[in-house]
């Protein structure tokens, strides 16, 4: 059974300046509970035979290798550019600053 009582609850939630009526009292009375109980029993089953997880399911690196690829030459790159200088993309000035 839970240690969670009435009495806890109105006292931590007047800890946390938190006003509370009494039927939210009640209810968090029971939800708390339901919780600690929970806990108590994964407590019952964590022994040190039994090996702590993060996750259920294995997981490996999301990532693949960082293997170079084929890539565009300047030219395919700049071959859709609204405007370019023929090695670089050309944008005009913002902010009203010159270049």
């Amino acid at each position: 059974m839970s240690e969670i009582t009435p009495e806890r609850v109105a006292h931590l939630a007047m800890l946390a300046r938190i006003a509370l009526t009494d039927d939210e009292i009640e209810k968090l009375t029971g939800e708390l509970g339901a919780i600690v109980d929970s806990v108590a029993k994964v407590q019952e089953v964590a022994t040190p035979e039994v090996a702590a997880t993060s996750h259920p399911i294995p997981l490996t690196g999301g990532m693949r290798p960082d293997v170079p690829g084929q890539t565009l030459t300047t030219e395919q790159a700049l071959a859709g550019a609204p405007d370019h200088d023929g090695s670089r993309f050309r944008v005009t000035a913002i902010l009203g600053e010159e270049q």
